[in-house]
């Protein structure tokens, strides 16, 4: 019995080395992650600015000239197409916000899902016409920290990542914008462009070590 034993221990050894020697380590996914990060910013011509010029031109970034900030706290890179009309989440309290979105796959360079366009996509064999759900989550700020859950009814991020936890990437841009509704002539909601990575992001993100591309847009739930 001792010598089956010890066999089934060598070769349980000899398999884990190999799967070892031929799989990606963390490590290598991590590098290969910052790589598609930095290949996609130098394709698409983004003008990375540190915090410090960010702080000093009153928390903006120019669209014009492609400006994202990259906040190293949490590694995301935000640019903040509209500041929103309305205010800021307010201390102690919870809100239901509206959004609509988009998410890319940055290291596979395809298209996820998206809300933000009349878009149709079968998820787990069902159809969904996924520009008739705006996404909706229940965000609640203590201090200066935000948790965050979507309401799973009509969720497309639920029905396609299989999970109610929001990315911590979306709510890194709440310390900068509004988030309010529309009241009148040249209102708009808040809109932010964001570069996230796995550690930011959804359940699959961080399982399987890619980045992704967000365009989302904010507003308060009545």
């Amino acid at each position: 019995m001792k010598k089956i034993y010890s066999l089934l221990l060598l070769l349980c050894t000899i398999l884990l080395f190999i799967s070892c020697s031929n799989g990606e380590t963390y490590s290598d996914l991590k590098e290969a992650e910052r790589d598609a990060i930095n290949r996609y910013i130098s394709e698409k011509g983004i003008k990375v600015i540190g915090e410090e010029v960010f702080e000093a031109n009153n928390q903006t970034t120019d669209v014009n000239k492609n400006e994202y900030v990259y906040l190293p706290k949490s590694a995301v890179y935000m640019q903040i197409v509209r500041k929103g009309c309305g205010s800021q989440i307010e201390e102690n309290k919870q809100v239901e916000i509206l959004c609509r979105f988009s998410e890319y796959n940055i290291k596979a360079d395809s298209m996820l899902i998206r809300n933000d366009i009349a878009y149709g996509a079968y998820i787990k064999g069902i159809y969904y016409d996924l520009s008739a759900y705006p996404e909706k989550m229940s965000v609640t700020r203590v201090g200066m920290s935000y948790t965050a859950s979507f309401v799973a009814d009509n969720s497309v991020m639920y029905a396609f990542h299989g999970s109610a936890s929001v990315p911590s990437g979306w709510l890194v841009p709440l310390s900068y914008i509004n988030i309010g509704r529309p009241e009148k002539a040249g209102d708009e909601v808040a809109k932010v462009r964001l570069i996230v990575p796995h550690t930011q992001g959804t359940p699959d993100a961080s399982s399987s070590v890619y980045p992704c591309f967000y365009e989302i847009t904010y507003e308060r739930d009545i």
